[in-house]
C-alpha cells in the first residue's frame, strides 16, 4: 500500500530540489562560465603560472564542487533535522 504525499513531504522535496538546482548552477557557472566563456578577460591574471581562466578550467571547478559536496552535505543535515528525519 503506497504512503500518501503530504505538503509537507512536498515542501521537504521542493527544498532539496532548489538547494541541487542552485548548486548545480554555481558548479556549471564556475567550471563552464568562469573556465571557458569568461577566459578571455582572466587570460592577464597568472596564477601559478598559468593564466585565471585556465586554472578555474582544471582546478577551480575542482575545489568548487568539493566545496558543494560539503555545503550540501551539511544543509541536508540540517534540513533533515528541522523536517524530524535525522538519523
Amino acid at each position: 500500500m503506497p504512503k500518501e504525499i503530504t505538503e509537507r513531504d512536498q515542501q521537504y522535496w521542493s527544498t532539496n530540489l532548489r538547494l541541487i538546482i542552485i548548486c548545480l548552477a554555481i558548479w556549471a557557472f564556475v567550471s563552464y562560465g568562469l573556465g571557458l566563456l569568461l577566459r578571455p578577460l582572466f587570460m592577464g591574471i597568472h596564477i601559478g603560472g598559468a593564466d585565471l581562466g585556465f586554472w578555474f578550467a582544471q582546478q577551480g571547478s575542482i575545489f568548487t564542487f568539493l566545496a558543494l559536496i560539503v555545503f550540501y552535505a551539511w544543509r541536508m543535515n540540517k534540513l533533515d533535522d528541522e523536517f524530524g528525519l535525522e538519523d
